[in-house]
């Protein structure tokens, strides 16, 4: 038997409206369609650039910036603390906008409970970690400041070529979508490595960790379900 459905009418006397009809209009999308770990992390991000600018930048860097020194003189603190300053506006909004971009996958997949907003955070912490530790493994001892999200937003982007490449869960580690994003954020920093900050807005003379990148990249793609899985995700 067929069951005839009949729809309620709309507040006021009239029935909904539907894709079909000629005063159609769609419902408007929000602007920003992120999970709010996300945009509380993008946000924190301009925010904290904001009450650094109030200090010089050499103040700041020799107060929260990691290098491979600091690190065998026992600051490891710095791996956490470098994640949250920038050098001028241009760095801190182009990373904002690349956790803006790859986080949205990343925080989803881990889901709005609260075991997967931590998740999510730990991910995005410890891809900026081991993004460090892979500077320091390449300028090891040496006094070179390196500041910035860089790396951890890097690991978001490992993180998200995984779940692209698994259709919204962990694909395999080389799937189409990993060696593809992979190979273009090498090719990238290939050239950051030769030309320095010369093609980044605002950059100056600073140089570019891209060790950090490759390194946040490749903590990416292999943490992105160990540390589902302590959110319960399988």
């Amino acid at each position: 038997m067929n069951t005839v459905l009949f729809e309620a009418p709309a507040p006021g006397g009239s029935r909904p409206q539907h894709p079909g009809d000629p005063d159609f209009r769609p419902a408007p999308e929000p602007i920003v369609n992120a999970p709010w770990p996300v945009v509380a992390l993008t946000v924190g991000i301009a925010v904290a650039y904001l009450i650094q600018s109030r200090f010089p930048l050499p103040l700041v860097s020799e107060a929260f910036a990691f290098s491979p020194a600091l690190l065998l003189q026992g600051h490891a603190e710095r791996l956490i603390s470098s994640l949250f300053v920038h050098g001028n506006w241009a760095h801190a909004l182009m990373n904002a906008a690349f956790v803006l971009a790859f986080g949205a996958p990343v925080a989803r997949w881990y889901g709005p409970r609260l075991g997967g907003v931590v998740a999510f955070f730990l991910f995005y912490l410890l891809s900026g970690v081991l993004a460090c530790l892979g500077f320091a493994a390449v300028h090891w001892g040496q006094d070179a400041a390196l500041i910035g999200a860089s790396g951890a937003a890097s690991g978001l982007m490992g993180g998200a070529a995984r779940l692209i490449g698994g259709q919204g869960r962990p694909g395999p580690m080389f799937s189409k979508a990993v060696t593809g994003m992979g190979g273009a954020w090498i090719a990238v920093n290939v050239i950051m490595a030769f030309t320095g900050g010369a093609l980044i807005p605002g950059a100056g003379d600073a140089g570019v960790g891209w060790e950090a990148h490759l390194a946040g990249f490749a903590a990416g793609v292999l943490l992105i379900g160990p540390v589902g899985w302590l959110a319960g995700r399988r």
